[in-house]
Parts: structure tokens; sequence; C-alpha cells
């Protein structure tokens, strides 16, 4: 069973860059293991370091950046395009964030990060930059994202805004369900289905 997601209250790391596609979130050389394990380190990794030297982190990228910190990830649009490699999703969640948030996902990456308790928020470009506005001026502000009312709230200010999304995958993400951990908490209900039917 994975790790739930209700409500993450959190700062917010800015990644104002669009088209964001898979192979910047995790270059292909990384894709040789076959567990989730260890991703993480080399998120963005042609962004983070000079000459994939991890003793000389780029100062100018975000993620070296001291000042941001935080569970959510805040992206441009078009997160997650080019090829539908799922360790993109792993790399993002094993750095430690449980959230992304853009104005447009690609399809399968969105897919990958359900199936990965990674929730993708989609907000309206407006409020997208708003978000940016909030951290930008301030590193701390904090973000609150509640997924079962599907609200994503800039917590000084009290604007929000409400997302979409697929009501089997809220389901499993409210109770830490893979798909086989899903038909397991529907297993009563199948066995009074077949009494009945038998």
């Amino acid at each position: 069973m994975g790790k739930s997601i209700n409500t993450i209250t959190s700062t917010a790391v800015p990644l104002k860059i669009e088209n964001v596609d898979t192979d910047q979130i995790i270059p292909a050389r990384f894709l040789k293991a076959t567990t989730r394990d260890g991703f993480g380190k080399n998120l963005f990794r042609d962004w983070r370091y000079e000459n994939d030297d991890e003793t000389k982190p780029k100062k100018d990228f975000i993620l070296n950046d001291a000042r941001f910190k935080g569970k959510i990830l805040l992206a441009a649009k078009n997160f997650g395009c080019g090829s539908s490699r799922e360790h993109a999703a792993w790399a993002i969640k094993d750095f430690g964030f449980d959230v992304v948030v853009s104005s447009f996902f690609a399809d399968i990456f969105k897919n990958n990060a359900l199936n990965n308790f990674l929730l993708p928020v989609t907000v309206s470009p407006a409020f997208l930059e708003k978000l940016f506005v909030a951290v930008d001026k301030d590193n701390s502000s904090l973000i609150e994202v509640d997924l079962s009312s599907q609200r994503i709230t800039i917590v000084a200010t009290g604007e929000t805004e409400s997302f979409e999304i697929n009501p089997y995958k809220k389901e499993c993400l409210l109770n830490g369900y893979d798909d086989i951990d899903y038909l397991l908490s529907l297993k009563d209900r199948i066995e009074e289905y077949e009494k009945l039917n038998s």
C-alpha cells in the first residue's frame, strides 16, 4: 500500500519553465534501475550540475536555491511532455514532492504520477501565476492542497481554486491504494455479490 494523500500544506519550489519533458526530469542514462528508490538524486540532473559533477551545482537552478523547499513543485504549462517513462514520476516523488501544480500536464505523465502517489493538480493559467507571485514574493508562503474537497489555496490570502481528478484515482490516493489494494478493499462486496448471484 502506498502513502495516502489528503491535505498537504507546504511551501513550494517554483520551476517557471514551460514544456519540461521527461528527459529533463530524469535523463535517459539513469533509467537502468528497476526499483523506484534513488531516482530523486538525479531529478533534473543536467539542470542541477555543471558537467554532471555533483560538486558543481548550478547556482541559478531553483532546486539548488536553499530558500525554496517544500512538498509542492510549482511547474509552468505543459509539464511532463515527451516520452512516457514512469521514472519521471518516481524521481519527483523520491526527491520529496507530493504534489505538482501546473496549468497543463501531458496525459501519460499525469497518469504515471497518479499511479505513484504523486498528485498532479491542474489549475487555470491565472491562478498558477498567482501561485508563482506568492512564492516569489515570500518563499515561506504556504499552499494548501485539499484532495477531499479538490481545492488548492494560497493560505495567506485565502485565494482558492478547485481542481479536477478522476474519482477512482482520488479514492486510491485518499486511502493509499494501488490498483490491487483497491480490488482487495472490495473483497467483501465481491463475495456478497457472488453469494447473491450463485
